[in-house]
């Protein structure tokens, strides 16, 4: 069965929505006032039980503040911290790149005391080793797994009718109806015959299914997975303000 993490939104007052230490995190919304942490990780113990916050999760600006993190994030850099609570007294966890060319990004994931919980490799499709996005993860002292950016059978259906998502995709710009389609996302980890990770598109979800995954790693990992949701989805790092 295996624990869930997901990411979602903080709902805000107006009803929208749903790292290395020294590093800047978001700016201040109003002068005076620290703006509200705006998305948290959600941890339920099996598919379908009850999910709890515990985590809370924003960008890590670096000294060019949010221009120099979006000029950067073009290139796959991202960066992030895990609060363990909304008033950012404690760090849980932080994400850092470190390395990002041709399309090969690799991701550090540090604890609250500065160790090294384990890293993530993206090689972006046609990039990397193959014609899909290919994502490792490395756990400190465990198994490497591997994954792959949806199946190859759903990549060819949807590759094919590729001329009819543009077509509906350039409607939905235009007049705001339609619904085009995106290119397959679930990805399922694999060390060996084991399956100790997955991530599953339909409600965007991380599930844990080896015992031996540390949660704050899948808390990371449910976080960068969801800010490469792609032109049709909802990145919730890259926001201008």
């Amino acid at each position: 069965m295996g624990s869930v993490l997901t990411l979602a939104a903080v709902p805000r007052p107006d009803g929208t929505g749903r790292g290395r230490q020294g590093a800047r995190s978001e700016p201040e919304a109003v002068p005076g006032a620290v703006a509200p942490v705006g998305h948290v990780i959600e941890f339920a113990d099996a598919p379908g039980g009850e999910s709890r916050v515990v985590a809370h999760v924003e960008r890590e600006l670096p000294p060019g503040g949010i221009p120099a993190y979006l000029a950067a994030r073009k290139t796959g850099a991202r960066s992030f911290v895990l609060w363990a609570g909304p008033e950012r007294r404690a760090r849980i966890a932080t994400l850092s790149t470190a390395s990002a060319a041709d399309g090969v990004v690799t991701y550090q994931v540090w604890g609250a005391q500065g160790e090294l919980i384990g890293t993530f490799v993206r090689e972006k499709a046609l990039a990397g080793k193959g014609l899909r996005t290919r994502w490792t993860v490395a756990q400190q002292g465990c198994p490497e797994a591997v994954g792959f950016k949806g199946r190859i059978c759903w990549w060819y259906v949807w590759w094919l009718l590729f001329p009819v998502q543009v077509a509906i995709g350039v409607g939905s710009v235009l007049t705001g109806d339609g619904d085009a389609a995106r290119g397959p996302r679930r990805v399922i980890w694999r060390a060996g015959r084991d399956v100790p990770l997955e991530f599953r598109s339909s409600d965007d979800e991380i599930h844990a299914h080896a015992p031996w995954v540390d949660w704050r790693l899948a808390a990371a990992l449910v976080a960068l997975v969801r800010s490469f949701d792609g032109w049709l989805g909802t990145p919730w790092d890259d926001k201008s303000r």
